[in-house]
């Protein structure tokens, strides 16, 4: 199948023709038209763990709106991330390929540290999700972070299939949240009374999910897609003061005077409230979607890009239980580091209060919401549709899913049913020898039973050398490991 690049200037055009004639012809029917194709809207929350939020054993910081979500919806507890990092998991989840087959496997950086040019842009002839939906007349907003291309490059989010950005393209310019602009399309958008400190007079996170609701509204007669790439709780710790008086008190604090990010004096109420600011997000999009009379029509899904950060110093991790017991962090191909959460809820169609254990993964995201929408996706896109899931019908299985990251050393993971293989510091030892842990039994990943199961073992290193292509950038390349 080969699905065309429009200039975005031209879709845009050609999208309001086709709006204005719509207009005239669907004036007076109802919003709720089930012959149309359902609204789709994908949060990706930015390092939240595993168990952060109520509906996955969250204790300590409140998320009442999206474990309201996940009682009317359905909750995963076997859902990954393609990458435990940033731009790797976006690429992977934006073009259904897994880290095997990925063009992004980590974190490159263009420019300067403080040029805020952006990460390696996607190449031009990559399909994303974007592309696919707007195949079925879909209007395409993306709003929050990107990491996958600068403005005016490949990778540009106008040049990948929506019709509108707003917030961050560049992962290091999201590392503040009261900056001195946002990205809007093709321009900026000052946000005046910022000077990228502390605090500030605008928060970004706040001018972005308003956003976000204005698309919904003026796409209310859908189709439309919506991406929303929050950037919290990413570092640095950064809040309103009413949102982080909303803790105050509530825990003993140790004040992070460090440099990695921005200190703060409440490191534990600044983070518990950051997530609780994300949740009302999620709780103001539902709520508009029940005032537009669209929220049976639409699909809204939940998940985050990655495991918790590994700075303890200023997300204590251990403290919130942030991932539930399993092994590892962000940046690590342990459970800890690519399992997440990933909750959806459709109102008719999805059984409220269900928990599914499907093995799948972000790659699979595109082929959920083509088959949803009726799209076609590329023939070499290697996720599988969850919607038989949603529905409660038989489900298709993966064979195994696969990781192959560049970052941290450089790391390769698969996952076989019940059985969990991994190589890490490749770029020291490109031989190291296949850890083998049984997910069924060990969860928390504490005993390597390669040397009891070698057949499996080397079964799951044939299969993983065989899944893996090599990348076309030296700067991913692991020594020897995974051939050409």
């Amino acid at each position: 199948m080969s699905l065309p690049k429009l200039p975005h200037l031209a879709v845009r055009f050609s999208r309001c023709l086709c709006i204005a004639a719509l207009t005239i012809v669907i004036s007076g029917i109802a919003k709720a038209d089930d012959s149309r194709p359902p609204n789709l809207i994908y949060i990706m929350a930015d390092d939240l763990g595993y168990a952060e939020l109520g509906s996955y054993g969250q204790t300590k910081i409140r998320t009442p709106n999206l474990d309201r979500f996940a009682s009317e919806g359905m909750r995963f507890t076997q859902h990954y991330t393609s990458a435990p990092v940033c731009a790797p998991a976006r690429c992977s989840l934006m073009t259904g390929m897994h880290g095997g087959h990925a063009y992004v496997r980590n974190n490159f950086e263009v420019g300067e540290w403080d040029s805020y040019r952006g990460q390696m842009p996607i190449k031009d002839d990559l399909v994303t999700i974007a592309e696919v939906l707007k195949t079925e007349g879909y209007a395409t907003g993306a709003f929050g972070k990107w990491g996958m291309g600068a403005q005016g490059s490949s990778g540009d989010p106008l040049s990948q299939g929506f019709d509108r950005f707003f917030g961050y393209n560049c992962q290091r310019h999201a590392h503040n949240l009261f900056p001195r602009y946002l990205i809007d399309d093709d321009g900026r958008r000052t946000l005046e009374g910022n000077d990228r400190g502390l605090t500030g007079k605008q928060y970004a996170p706040q001018v972005i999910a308003d956003e976000l609701l204005k698309f919904i509204r003026d796409h209310q007669d859908g189709p439309f897609f919506a991406y929303y790439p929050t950037v919290i709780p990413h570092l640095a710790l950064q809040v309103p003061e009413a949102d982080l008086n909303a803790y105050e008190g509530e825990w003993e604090e140790t004040p992070y005077n460090g440099k990695s990010y921005l200190p703060h004096p409440k490191p534990r109420a600044a983070y518990a409230s950051m997530i609780s600011f994300m949740d009302r997000q999620v709780g103001r999009v539902m709520d508009l979607l029940k005032e537009l009379g669209i929220d049976d029509n639409t699909v809204v899904f939940f998940t985050s890009d990655n495991g918790t950060t590994m700075l303890k110093e200023q997300v204590d991790y251990e403290f919130f239980d942030s991932v539930g017991g399993l092994r590892g962090l962000k940046g690590d191909v342990y459970e800890g580091g690519i399992r997440v959460p990933l909750l959806v809820r459709w109102p008719g169609k999805i059984e409220p209060g269900t928990v599914s254990d499907h093995i799948s993964a972000h790659y699979d995201a595109m082929a959920t919401l083509a088959e949803i929408a009726g799209a076609e996706v590329p023939k070499d896109q290697d996720g599988i549709s969850y919607l038989p899931t949603l529905l409660g019908k038989d489900q298709k299985e993966h064979d195994f899913l696969v990781w192959d990251f560049g970052g941290y050393g450089g790391q390769v993971a698969i996952r076989e049913g019940r059985w969990k293989g991994l190589k890490r510091d490749l770029r020291k030892h490109p031989d190291a020898p296949l850890e083998l842990y049984d997910l069924d039994t060990d969860r928390g990943e504490t005993t390597d039973v390669a040397a009891e199961h070698p057949d499996i073992a080397a079964r799951l290193d044939k299969e993983l050398l065989g899944a893996r292509r090599e990348p076309e950038l030296e700067v991913f390349r692991f020594g020897e490991y995974g051939g050409k």
